[in-house]
């Protein structure tokens, strides 16, 4: 019976050949350990006898381990191999990782937040980090590959079993990490196209938001009101805020000038409840105008 997608037979093959030399050694080592504690154990032997070594066990346990590490890389290397070339008639899909969701761009600049993929049919995901690095991971599929901001990365695969995966992030990035995760969902070529054709064209996002994703801001504010490292944006522009300021307590309300100073000079008024000396400045990083329309979004989420 195939795999859920055609690399799971090759590395699984080869988990279990590691696995069983594994098991092996960790069999005939431990087995040796015990015949030499009960072989020359102290009471035996409670004169110390001088052994004189021997080349021949010398170079076997050298020889006999490369050989096994030569034959591993040899079978590794054949289940790796294929996992490079990507076939030409692949479907391109562009995988978005920011924290802390998944979005998947199909071509016509249609985007989801669950891969939708047709059955038997090659699959070429080139991965983009919008913040920090995270890594995609559908251990069904048996693929696992780091997205790296500033660095194109890819993997390929076919899905051969219709059904619901589980996407993963591998790589912590930040207190949300466990959150990050969301499903691939393999479906027969026809409603493929069908649910391809039904999804909308991506909105562009407002040049605010833009903004803070670029310098990793949602990272510490959420938008949708839950507490992170810091306060969330949803519904702070107006509010009344409790601040420290040079070690005193006072109220402020949140608007323009309290906005710009809390990005240029972070520690000036921390709210409280929440750290100091955990953002650093952006003074020189955010210019005027895009902090115009930072203060511009955020007057939007209610």
């Amino acid at each position: 019976m195939s795999g859920a997608s055609n690399f799971v037979e090759g590395v699984d093959w080869v988990f279990k050949l590691l696995f069983g030399i594994s098991f092996f050694f960790l069999l005939l080592i431990t087995a040796t350990m015990i015949y030499f504690v009960v072989r020359y154990n102290r009471k035996r032997h409670p004169k110390a006898v001088q052994v004189k070594d021997s080349t021949a066990l010398e170079i076997t346990w050298i020889t006999i381990p490369i050989i096994i590490v030569l034959f591993l890389f040899y079978f590794g290397y054949a289940a790796f191999q294929p996992m490079i070339w990507v076939p030409k008639n692949a479907i391109q899909v562009k995988v978005i990782g920011r924290m802390w969701q998944w979005s998947f761009e199909y071509p016509g600049s249609k985007v989801a937040t669950e891969l939708v993929l047709p059955l038997n049919n090659p699959v070429k995901l080139n991965l983009h980090s919008e913040d920090v690095i995270h890594g995609f991971s559908i251990p069904a599929f048996r693929v696992k590959e780091d997205v790296v901001p500033g660095k194109n990365n890819y993997m390929w695969f076919t899905p051969q079993q219709i059904g619901q995966y589980e996407i993963f992030c591998t790589a912590y990035c930040g207190v949300r990490h466990s959150y990050m995760g969301t499903k691939v969902r393999v479906v027969t070529p026809r409603e493929f196209y069908t649910w391809l054709k039904a999804l909308k064209v991506a909105s562009a996002e407002p040049i605010g938001l833009v903004i803070l994703k670029k310098n990793a801001c949602t990272s510490c504010h959420s938008l949708d009101g839950s507490r992170l490292v810091s306060v969330t944006f949803k519904g702070l522009y107006g509010k009344t805020e409790t601040v420290t300021t040079n070690g005193a307590e006072r109220k402020v309300k949140v608007d323009d000038e309290y906005i710009t100073s809390s990005i240029y000079d972070p520690d000036k008024d921390v709210v409280m409840g929440f750290s100091k000396g955990v953002m650093k400045p952006y003074k020189g990083i955010i210019k005027d105008d895009e902090t115009k329309k930072i203060i511009e979004y955020l007057k939007t989420l209610k």
